[in-house]
C-alpha cells in the first residue's frame, strides 16, 4: 500500500512538475468561460472552484516532489504561493456568500 501511495505522489510530483514548467515558460492567462451559454453564476462558481482545487493540488504535489529532491525551491514556494491565494479567495468569496445568505434571511417580508 505504502508502495502505490509513494507512485501517485511521484507521479503526481511530475505533473506539478510539468505544470509549473509550463507556467513558467508561458505566463498564466486569465481562464475564459468556455462558452456565453453557460455564463451563470453555477458554471462560474463551478469554474473558479475547480482552478483552486487544482492549484491547490499541484502545490501540493510540488511540495512532495521537492521533499523527494525533484523540484527545485523556488518553483516550490511558487507554487505554494499560488494555492494560498487560491485557498484566501475561495475563503472571501464563502464569506461573502454567507454574508448574502444572512442579509436575505434578516430581509422582513
Amino acid at each position: 500500500m505504502l508502495e502505490a501511495i509513494s507512485s501517485t505522489a511521484v507521479s503526481a510530483g511530475q505533473a506539478a512538475s510539468r505544470a509549473t514548467e509550463a507556467q513558467a515558460i508561458a505566463p498564466a492567462a486569465p481562464t475564459a468561460i468556455q462558452s456565453t451559454d453557460d455564463a451563470g453564476f453555477d458554471s462560474v462558481m463551478k469554474q473558479v472552484t475547480t482552478d483552486a482545487i487544482g492549484t491547490l493540488k499541484a502545490g501540493e504535489a510540488a511540495s512532495i516532489s521537492a521533499m523527494q529532491g525533484k523540484e527545485s525551491t523556488r518553483r516550490v514556494v511558487e507554487a505554494l504561493m499560488s494555492a494560498e491565494q487560491a485557498l484566501q479567495t475561495a475563503v472571501a468569496v464563502r464569506d461573502k456568500v454567507v454574508q448574502a445568505y444572512q442579509e436575505v434571511v434578516r430581509m422582513s417580508i
